[in-house]
C-alpha cells in the first residue's frame, strides 16, 4: 500500500511540475511578444516620416496613373 501511495504522490508531483512549466512558458512567450511589440512601436515611430513619404509618393503615382 505504501508503494502505491508513493507512486501516486510522485505522479501528482510530476503533473504539478508540468503545469508550472507550462505557466512559465506562457509567461516567457508573453514577455517576448511584449518586447517585440515595444520594438515595433519604437521602429515605426522613428521611421514614421519616411514611411509617410513613401506611401504618399506611391499614392500619388497610383492616382496619376489612373487619371
Amino acid at each position: 500500500m505504501q508503494l502505491i501511495n508513493n507512486a501516486l504522490t510522485s505522479l501528482l508531483v510530476r503533473i504539478q511540475n508540468l503545469r508550472e512549466e507550462k505557466g512559465q512558458t506562457l509567461v516567457e512567450y508573453g514577455l517576448i511578444v511584449a518586447l517585440l511589440s515595444i520594438a515595433l512601436i519604437v521602429a515605426l515611430t522613428t521611421l514614421s516620416d519616411e514611411l509617410e513619404a513613401v506611401f504618399g509618393k506611391a499614392s500619388n503615382e497610383l492616382s496619376n496613373a489612373s487619371s
